[in-house]
């Protein structure tokens, strides 16, 4: 039997205490509950974790500091008559059993509430009564109460609940009309009609339904004047309503389908697997589109910058670099060295012929910092051709480098051993010199000077990177997007303010963090939120899934690539409702129907295929919680897919160019 006392110990001291949590007797209550006894079997290791887990009936057990930050900020303590709504597992109940007087709670699912009731049971939590009904009417029969704590988002307050409230009782209650614009906030009850309201910050819910809040279609209820839903519509017949069925790849009328995110500075086109050749052809018609139709001028990919200049090289019909080596050389080779993309690239090649004016040309751009190899080497190739005694320096200040350029990874070993950081000044100084001499180096090469001043930058968030990656945690991960995102902010401004960019990255690297289990539990951002943080509307984010298929991939780091069959999607996840759509290949735009979106706010399971793919453990592997209406502005589905096909002798063209990045 698992003994758990000292991880609920360091949640208590490292999730809870550290990060603000003062009330002695919400951290003595939280101490004292056993968490684990609140999820689903298997997951009891992770019961410590500051992260939401699955409770059955498509809920999740909300992670210990939002459960901690509520009954603090509702000052529950000893003698007081709590009402809970949306009781889910329990745990929040079972917290405040150890403080309060008495707990009524309410959980409109009926499984849930009877596991719940015998969790209280079986632990001997008799200072509990719970019942099933719509917690947005309170109860009535148990009013007043000193504190309720409501975990789920309404449009608005319900009275019925601040009614409910003795004078002096506070209600806690995140409250928005959009998702995005949830507001936790705490309301005290000053007099027998006055009222005091205090905004704690930004927070994100699952959709308070009821009376008083929305409706099961994700409208507002018939109560709070706005139509209420069509009565018998299951959520897979409001998507498969909703659809838009998707043409073939080499149909113009694919590309046209997405002319509404033409006006987007940024389009960014997820995968939900690094080895799905629908999800690489589909993104290669919408760019054909947004660059042939809309003049679109930057495909920036989650792919190493030296090697993508390489594949930007023969695009834009470039002269090959002195000593070059064949890009995507480095696992996983499959993710870039496939058939979808050599295809792309040559219609890049062939658009670019035409176009005479080189600042029109379409480029390929890498935005993913691993290749510290490459990296080094193009800046001092750079340094050569432009400033030799630069490029000697930079020798000698990269020279501490060299042990781990063929495997940088080592680094991180290396430095967590020795304890010191051995290269990152060096290399800072270096951007900075280059940085400095921008203008001069400009006028002596023109736009060579971003490569070289791009991976300059590559060089030293790699080296950062790799030193802390053994840490673990979100920094990292943060490290990584934030670089993405720096380096796609530089490509829009070096080539214009009129300028436009299609990124190809992972949803996990595209889909806004703040709406998944990396953000809201993790502390972790990306590229994608990023980019509606700086751009807002003019940032489009499209997400795109599968239920079942093929996939290329590995079962560990480094090793070899394999053709894997991916398992049907699971039942509780937004792959299962898509393809319980009936429909094969659809565009769901998930900001045209209220209702539906409404209905998809609730987080789900969310399946993320990267390289490494790992069928027998695909629950805990491969899916997070996540709000996709929230998380994407549309979404691209494709109910069975293929394996990319890695490029091989049988794919080598003669008479190619010198350039032609694809040979062996």
């Amino acid at each position: 039997m698992l003994d758990l006392s000292k991880a609920r110990d360091r949640m208590v001291d490292v999730h809870l205490a550290r990060r603000g949590v003062r009330d002695r007797n919400v951290l003595a209550a939280m101490r004292e509950v056993p968490r684990e006894k609140f999820v689903e079997p298997g997951f009891e290791e992770f019961a410590y974790e500051d992260g939401a887990l699955p409770i059955g009936e498509g809920q999740t057990i909300s992670q210990p500091y939002i459960v901690a930050l509520m009954i603090e900020a509702a000052e529950v303590k000893p003698g007081d008559r709590v009402l809970e709504v949306g009781a889910g597992s329990g745990y929040a109940a079972a917290v405040m059993s150890r403080i309060a007087k008495s707990v009524h709670a309410i959980e409109r699912h009926a499984a849930l509430a009877e596991a719940a009731t015998q969790r209280f049971d079986r632990l001997g939590y008799a200072n509990i009564e719970l019942r099933v009904g719509d917690g947005t009417k309170g109860w009535l029969e148990a009013a007043p109460f000193d504190a309720i704590l409501v975990a789920a988002a309404g449009p608005s307050t319900p009275q019925a609940l601040k009614d409910q409230l003795d004078v002096g009782g506070r209600l806690i209650i995140p409250v928005g009309e959009e998702p995005r614009n949830q507001r936790l906030l705490k309301i005290t009850r000053t007099g027998g009609t006055t009222f005091e309201e205090e905004d704690l910050g930004a927070v994100m819910f699952v959709p308070l339904v009821g009376e008083q809040g929305w409706a099961e279609n994700g409208s507002r209820s018939a109560t709070n004047h706005l139509p209420g839903h069509v009565a018998g519509r299951s959520l897979p017949e409001m998507i498969a309503a909703a659809a838009e069925r998707l043409p073939g790849f080499d149909d113009p009328a694919f590309g046209r389908l997405f002319d509404r995110f033409a006006d987007r500075r940024v389009v960014l086109l997820g995968e939900a697997s690094h080895g799905t050749s629908e999800f690489y052809r589909a993104r290669a018609a919408i760019t054909r589109h947004l660059i042939e139709k809309h003049g679109f001028t930057i495909v920036a990919v989650e792919a190493d910058w030296p090697d993508a200049a390489a594949v930007d090289g023969y695009v834009r019909h470039r002269p090959a670099r002195e000593r070059a080596e064949l890009p995507f050389q480095r696992f996983p080779t499959w993710m870039w060295r496939n058939t979808d993309v050599a295809a792309f690239t040559d219609w890049m090649r062939q658009h670019n012929e035409g176009v005479a004016d080189p600042e029109r040309q379409a480029g390929f751009y890498g935005l993913d910092i691993y290749n510290m190899r490459g990296s080094i080497a193009a800046v001092l190739a750079y340094l050569d051709k432009v400033d030799p005694e630069a490029a000697a320096v930079a020798r000698e200040r990269y020279g501490c480098l060299t042990p781990w350029q063929r495997e940088p990874s080592t680094y991180g070993r290396a430095v967590l051993t020795a304890g010191y950081r051995k290269c990152e000044q060096a290399v800072i100084d270096q951007c900075r010199e280059l940085l400095a001499s921008r203008l001069e180096y400009t006028l002596q090469d023109g736009e060579s000077f971003l490569d070289a001043a791009q991976n300059a930058r590559l060089v030293a968030s790699a080296e950062r990177y790799y030193r802390i990656m053994y840490y673990g945690g979100a920094e990292s991960w943060n490290l990584r997007d934030t670089h993405m995102f720096e380096t796609l902010e530089h490509l829009l401004e070096a080539r214009g303010p009129q300028s436009k960019a299609v990124v190809w990255a992972h949803n996990s690297h595209i889909g806004d963090a703040r709406y998944t289990d990396m953000g809201a539990m993790r502390d972790e951002l990306n590229i994608g939120q990023l980019c509606r943080e700086r751009f807002g509307d003019q940032a489009a984010l499209i997400g795109f899934g599968t239920h079942t298929g093929t996939v290329a991939a590995a079962t560990d780091w480094d090793g070899d690539m394999e053709v894997k069959r991916v398992r049907p999607s699971h039942r509780d996840s937004y792959e299962r409702l898509c393809h319980d759509a009936g429909v094969a290949r659809f565009l769901l735009d998930l900001g045209r129907d209220e209702a539906l979106r409404r209905r998809l706010l609730e987080p789900r399971l969310e399946r993320f295929i990267g390289v490494i793919y790992r069928p027998d453990s695909e629950l805990m592997s491969h899916y997070a919680d996540a709000s996709l209406p929230q998380q994407f502005d549309a979404f691209v589905w494709f109910d069975e897919t293929q394996a990319v096909t890695p490029l091989g002798p049988e794919h080598v063209k003669p008479g190619v160019p010198d350039t032609y990045p694809f040979g062996l």
